[in-house]
């Protein structure tokens, strides 16, 4: 008896020891296991950087919460919750805070609008519950708190034309770019510098407001006007090379050849350039008077030469795509019999990438409005399709009249054969010659360069798809979002991967294209089935139990009843 219960004591103080050992070894030697098959838990390397760089109390209040979430909100509540665990696992500075705002219903009011005030909406969802619906309120929304700094991160991605689980599955692929890029908003100082460019009418400021609120949450920004440049090129050229990437959104000027040296060195030297260009003279506005009918014609803006040298071509046609954007149009007699109806407008492509391109990866439908086509050219310039047309699709050739009667035209797949595919957004990378190269150059400059470093620039053939519009009171909407069908397209997440990817901001795009296995339980098929499911879930393990327990007990009394 005393040999025994010297070898367990032995044997309780090497399981003591074992066990410090581990403990010891674990704070060196840190490693955590994700066994899902597409790794979802898994930070990726840009991730641990940002989290690395967190040296305070970083405070990340998470607002999606409730006992009466739907089934689709539960599952995005616990992804939610398990990777801010991994985000915590990593940094200890990093404090969660789970918060309900619905909890207490007399304070439930001055708490929603307070969270409104901020900038986060609720959104009201259908909760259908085996034919029985009601009306839930959700706020998929997180605050992160850092140094003072404060920015609002959204935990579900609206996308165009699905269902709230589809949404669901799209936002939880989403889930660690939104976090990161919100962390990376609050804790990294701001290093590049953006310039838009102004001088030859381009999109006023509001009708660019919410691009460059979002730009700004993440660069310096500021305008850049050409018109210096017929006082002072050289001085403009040396301004300009301050910045990182000089946008210019849909200028209406022709541009002089000094303003496109300016730019040509600009880019020659590493600048890098995001071109959103029309060719036609074409808007929306204009259709709407007593004709319904506007001219659309070819727009000279002096630039022809220039991509040409770089290796693509604006044509002066429109697309005209058969997957094209609702538009609401009065039909039946005037007066109070007048009913409004939503018609295919076919000079709006609804692009949805078919690219793996990290730009434009797992985006939904982004708009276009009189689009025109671009063609590449061979000159050794790599270049990549980002956007482009349905395969049934066409280009107009203009000048010519545009009409909204066109909306009850009838069509056939034979009218777009071998037409479709049409590219409206190019992403050109490698090393860019002058167009001033063996020319008279415009003006003086020392410092020209006829072959530059290795640079990149994306060129839209649609300087609308930057554009935000105004509401009644003159303020201007979300970009993407359109008043006259009321969809929102990605429109402005688009525009922003552009931005971060010529800026080589990479690592948080990889982060939006992650691709996640996401199974989830047909809800028809469960409905079906409800009575044999509850006894799978709920009866089996319990069954197991019980036979487990059962034979515990037998076991016992046979072994102590000798």
């Amino acid at each position: 008896m005393k040999a025994f219960t010297i070898k367990n004591t032995k044997s309780l103080l090497i399981t003591i020891a074992v066990v410090l050992l581990i403990n010891i070894a674990s704070n060196y030697f840190f490693r955590r296991f994700d066994l899902t098959k597409d790794h979802r838990y898994t930070l990726s390397p840009t991730t641990l950087s940002i989290i690395k760089e967190i040296k305070n109390p970083l405070s990340i209040k998470v607002y999606l919460q409730g006992n009466d979430l739907p089934a689709e909100f539960r599952r995005l509540q616990l992804e939610s919750k398990q990777l801010l665990e991994e985000f915590q696992a990593y940094n200890s500075n990093i404090i969660i805070e789970y918060i309900d705002p619905l909890e207490n219903k007399e304070e439930n009011m001055d708490k929603i609008k307070t969270l409104y005030q901020k900038g986060l909406t609720p959104i009201n969802i259908t909760v259908d519950d085996k034919g029985k619906q009601s009306q839930s309120m959700v706020f998929p929304w997180a605050i992160a708190v850092y140094n003072n700094k404060e920015v609002n991160i959204p935990l579900l991605k609206n996308i165009m034309g699905t269902n709230t689980t589809e949404k669901v599955i799209g936002s939880i692929q989403h889930l660690e770019y939104s976090i990161s890029d919100g962390i990376n908003k609050i804790s990294k100082g701001k290093q590049k510098k953006v310039a838009i460019i102004k001088g030859n009418g381009e999109l006023e400021e509001r009708y660019i407001a919410k691009f460059l609120l979002q730009v700004r949450e993440s660069y310096f920004i500021g305008p850049f006007t050409l018109d210096s440049v017929a006082k002072n090129p050289t001085g403009a050229l040396k301004s300009l090379q301050n910045y990182d990437l000089a946008v210019i959104a849909k200028p209406t000027e022709a541009f002089t050849d000094e303003e496109k040296m300016v730019l040509d060195q600009f880019i020659i030297k590493g600048g890098k350039t995001l071109w959103l260009i029309d060719q036609v003279n074409a808007e929306m506005d204009s259709l709407y008077n007593p004709t319904g009918a506007t001219l659309a014609f070819p727009k000279d803006l002096n630039l022809n030469d220039l991509f040409f040298k770089y290796g693509i071509r604006i044509n002066p046609d429109l697309v005209k795509d058969e997957q094209g954007s609702p538009i609401k149009l009065a039909s039946g007699e005037q007066g109070s019999a007048t009913t409004y109806q939503d018609f295919n407008w076919k000079f709006a492509p609804q692009v949805y990438p078919i690219s793996v391109h990290p730009i434009v990866k797992n985006l939904g439908g982004i708009k276009f409005d009189f689009a025109n086509a671009i063609d590449t050219l061979k000159n050794g310039i790599k270049k990549t399709v980002l956007l482009q047309s349905s395969p049934y699709s066409k280009k107009i050739g203009t000048p010519v009249e545009i009409n909204l009667n066109i909306v009850s035209e009838q069509t056939s797949p034979a009218d777009y054969q071998n037409k479709g595919n049409i590219p409206m957004a190019v992403l050109l990378e490698g090393s860019f010659q002058s167009m001033f190269s063996n020319r008279v150059l415009p003006f003086d400059d020392a410092s020209f360069s006829n072959t530059g470093k290795p640079n990149k620039m994306i060129v839209i053939s649609d300087g609308d798809l930057i554009k935000n519009q105004m509401d009644k009171t003159g303020q201007p909407v979300e970009l993407g979002y359109d008043q006259r069908s009321g969809n929102l397209y990605d429109n402005k997440d688009f525009m922003m991967n552009c931005v971060n990817y010529l800026l080589d901001d990479t690592g948080l795009i990889n982060i939006r294209s992650k691709d996640l296995d996401l199974p989830l339980l047909d809800r028809e098929k469960v409905y079906e089935n409800y009575t044999f499911t509850q006894f799978l879930t709920i009866g089996v393990p319990f069954l197991i139990l019980l036979v487990f327990g059962i034979g515990f007990t037998f076991l016992r009394k046979k072994i102590y009843s000798r």
